[in-house]
């Protein structure tokens, strides 16, 4: 499998992506500069990581959207490729027009940082077929502004179209909203394009990929990526 990790400045989370990505599938992904103006060719995925691209200037994601690189990855989406982007990077994502909805800030105005439990709500993509169906899994969150939102119809598509990748949920599987770490509507911790080809997920599940780091959740994300690009 042939990835890339799209680092802009401020960037945080860009190496520990390229670990997971390399652990999973054998081979170290590139890394690509914002200003560059090309792909690597063959690609298999690209990835938007987590972090504070241009310090969260003007608006979360923002103005790397506005990088000369973004343009290529959108084209890359559009012919069908697979796009993940992690936290700031759903945050990109969404401010390219990959995905619906927004991103506001968290309801309690502040940072958050802390494992959260989430359930897996379709196993019907190429991101999350490395799970079980409703699998309860815990990956870390590290954001001040991931609620997300959308008007009702918007939600109800995502929910009819089996759009709907992840939700924040109590240890045995109920979206609480003691379970909500931001305020994101109807508990929703991740979403899929019309396609199924793109993936925004609040969670950074990079951060748990190793059993050594104090679990390995994560690691089925790229796993799971891996086995179906092999056989793809």
């Amino acid at each position: 499998m042939k990835t890339a990790v799209v680092v802009f400045p401020g960037s945080n989370c860009d190496r520990d992506l390229a670990v997971a990505l390399r652990d999973a599938t054998g081979v170290a992904p590139a890394m690509v500069w914002h200003k560059e103006t090309a792909l690597p060719e063959g690609l298999d995925l690209v990835a938007i990581p987590g972090g504070f691209s241009f310090g969260d200037y003007l608006r979360c994601g923002a103005i790397a959207a506005r990088s000369p690189i973004m343009p290529e990855v959108v084209a890359f989406a559009a012919k069908g490729g697979r796009v993940i982007g992690i936290c700031n990077g759903w945050q990109v994502l969404q401010e390219v027009g990959l995905l619906p909805g927004a991103l506001m800030r968290n309801r309690t105005l502040k940072f958050v940082c802390r494992d959260v439990t989430l359930k897996v709500e379709t196993v019907a993509s190429e991101f999350t077929r490395g799970y079980r169906q409703g699998q309860v899994v815990t990956i870390p969150v590290a954001h001040h502004d991931g609620a997300f939102t959308g008007d009702a119809d918007l939600l109800d598509a995502l929910e009819a179209e089996d759009r709907v990748a992840f939700r924040y949920v109590d240890a045995e599987g109920n979206p609480t909203d003691a379970a909500n770490p931001n305020g994101s509507d109807r508990n929703i911790a991740g979403i899929l394009s019309a396609n199924r080809k793109v993936l925004g997920m609040m969670p950074h599940p990079e951060r748990l990929a190793d059993a050594a780091l104090g679990g390995a959740d994560g690691a089925l994300l790229f796993e799971g990526l891996a086995r179906v690009a092999e056989v793809a």
